[in-house]
């Protein structure tokens, strides 16, 4: 590899690379065989082919997560996304800690609930993803995801990586 594609890769992987070729370069065998599941098998195979996703009508619905830092556009997305088809499309109830407010319903805009019981499905691994915002705690739970799943519509979410 040269200096310029270990660059761009993410550290974990030129980590991987270094110990493996440093094992090779020890014992005169192929990293191949030092290490086929690691390093050199995740390149024989960079890609997978992409094609268009037709379910099969006895098949479950997927969720779908649209992951993107802040500003890039993914909440937009998925709200375009279910927009454009709400027949298809729906997003899951997130739950929070914070207060509820006069013009909102639990169960529609969030699911409100104390600080334990958030930590208490968090600590259950009940939540697919969470974290915390000016002090209150929000996430989506595996039974959100699954109550829309059981509408027979596809789930959309947007994170944003931390």
């Amino acid at each position: 590899f040269s200096p310029l594609v270990l660059s761009s890769l993410p550290a974990g992987f030129r980590r991987s690379m270094r110990l493996c070729r440093r094992k090779s370069r020890a014992s005169k065998h192929s990293c191949y065989a030092q290490c086929p599941s690691s390093c050199y098998s995740a390149l024989a195979a960079p890609y997978e082919e992409v094609v268009r996703y037709q379910r099969h009508p006895t098949d479950r619905n997927r969720l779908i997560i649209l992951v993107g830092p802040a500003g890039v556009g993914v909440n937009e997305l998925r709200r375009r996304l279910i927009t454009s088809c709400p027949q298809q499309f729906r997003s899951a109830v997130p739950h929070t800690t914070r207060v509820q407010k006069s013009y909102e319903m639990n169960g529609r805009e969030y699911h409100y609930v104390s600080k334990e019981t958030f930590e208490n499905m968090v600590y259950t691994h009940r939540m697919l993803e969470y974290g915390e915002y000016k002090g209150y705690l929000y996430g989506t739970s595996v039974d959100a995801v699954r109550t829309v799943l059981d509408e027979g519509k596809i789930c959309v979410i947007d994170l944003e990586p931390q």
